[in-house]
């Protein structure tokens, strides 16, 4: 049926079906005999099983997605792949996603793949309008394209970073439908910002005839994310949803899928890749979802919200001990940020100590962000990098629950944490009565001269 199963399967059954797709490359042929420059020879059998001797890769010369006659087992697995993924992105809230395919680069170069198809429909056009996220890879993948990035500075509401609607519509307007290649929104990001106003910026491109690319990094974990890309092909435009394989089904890093609604424009985006590909992403996903089942991975999702429920209340709790607040993100489901105020007006120093004590205290994920930072990417500037805004009001500490956290992983989190923080404010506080008393001793100096 191309679905993915219910329940998941055990390793042996898995292992065998992978066996019986390899029998089927010619590679694995008793009598084959290949004359040509790639014939799937493999050196070393240590890697000829870590693949599951599945060496042809995918698709051929002129289309990833294309059928390769003498790797019939591995064509067979690609195309199950990108149909059970189908399924999940379905079964995650985009109900009506029409195709999508895994192809075997992270989000950054797959979002590339996209502008650069997109290139060959609009040839004037040489501007992105990307609503601020201070992530290098999503803003490198424009510069890559050849595209000049048009960077929509975020309006501050409460705590959290929005999208400036009035801006996005103003520069349309100033530079002109036809030269804009399409906006480039975003969705799974670090606290304070919160995903885009997809819906908005849907009807904006329909009604300006603009494509609609949207970074989905991590989203389809969040039934929040997958519900305002559902809503935005609704009610506008969206023609492509990217997402990183690694952050949503826990594989290794390298892969990623390219979804949309239009069957034939997410085949262009496919056919634009050179070459064939490595199949080892695809591999990699089958085998975990097919491990998982529907079931198994739906379980994930409901723990992953559970936690992040978890973590709001503890982090809040903990925030309050420390005079510092929780900030109110709720439009945000998946990262939340901590006011690290007292800390940076104490010792502005402190606040990058921190995260580095975190660091070393095997505390992976968290972020430290201070206030004014600067940072030149590509040539460009961006001021208070890493917080999406020029002025954030404060400096502020992420911490995210994502897909697999366990609530172990929360609790010695925020003991380390406190105990940071601690360390921290005692060498604030000393700091401070040092540097008082170095004053008060400059002004007796004077008084006596």
């Amino acid at each position: 049926k191309g679905k993915c199963p219910e329940d998941g399967w055990d390793e042996s059954t898995i292992e065998l079906f992978l066996h019986e797709l390899a029998i089927m490359d010619s590679n694995n042929f008793l009598g084959n005999c290949g004359v040509g420059e790639r014939e799937g020879r493999v050196a070393s059998g240590l890697v000829a099983r870590r693949h599951y001797r599945l060496i042809h890769g995918i698709g051929r010369s002129g289309d990833i997605s294309a059928v390769q006659p003498k790797a019939a087992g591995s064509s067979l697995l690609n195309k199950l792949t990108n149909s059970v993924v189908l399924d999940i992105i379905k079964l995650a809230g985009v109900r009506t996603v029409t195709n999508c395919f895994v192809v075997p680069m992270a989000t950054g170069m797959s979002l590339t793949l996209c502008f650069l198809t997109l290139r060959h429909k609009r040839p004037k056009a040489k501007y992105i309008i990307w609503p601020r996220i201070d992530q290098k890879s999503c803003f490198k993948s424009m510069i890559t394209a050849g595209f000049e990035p048009v960077v929509i500075e975020n309006v501050l509401e409460g705590d959290e970073l929005r999208t400036d609607i009035e801006a996005v519509e103003a520069k349309i307007k100033t530079l002109g439908a036809e030269n804009i290649l399409c906006v480039h929104s975003t969705t799974s990001c670090f606290a304070p910002r919160v995903p885009d106003r997809l819906e908005e910026l849907a009807v904006i491109c329909a009604n300006h005839d603009i494509p609609h690319i949207v970074n989905n990094a991590y989203g389809v974990q969040s039934s929040k994310c997958m519900h305002l890309i559902q809503q935005g092909a609704r009610v506008g435009r969206i023609d492509a949803f990217v997402q990183s394989l690694d952050k949503n089904f826990m594989v290794p890093v390298g892969g990623a899928i390219i979804a949309g609604f239009n069957e034939s424009f997410i085949q262009e985006i496919s056919k634009m890749y050179p070459g064939r590909a490595s199949a080892s992403p695809s591999l990699d996903v089958l085998i975990t979802l097919l491990s998982l089942g529907t079931s198994g991975y739906k379980q994930l999702l409901k723990e992953r919200k559970e936690m992040f429920s978890y973590l709001s209340s503890e982090l809040k709790k903990l925030a309050d001990t420390y005079n510092e607040r929780l900030l109110d993100t709720p439009h945000n489901p998946i990262s939340l940020a901590m006011s690290l105020k007292n800390l940076d007006e104490n010792n502005g120093a402190a606040v990058t100590e921190l995260g580095s004590m975190l660091f070393t205290r095997q505390v992976s994920g968290a972020r430290v962000v201070p206030c004014g930072s600067v940072q030149t990417v590509n040539n460009y500037t961006f001021k208070g990098f890493m917080s999406h805004a020029n002025d954030y009001p404060c400096a502020y500490l992420n911490a995210a629950s994502a897909i697999g956290i366990k609530k172990q992983d929360v609790d010695i989190f925020l003991k380390r944490l406190d105990k940071c923080l601690k360390t921290t404010r005692k060498e604030a506080k000393k700091e401070k009565s040092v540097n008082e008393i170095s004053h008060s001793n400059s002004d007796t100096e004077q008084l006596e001269d």
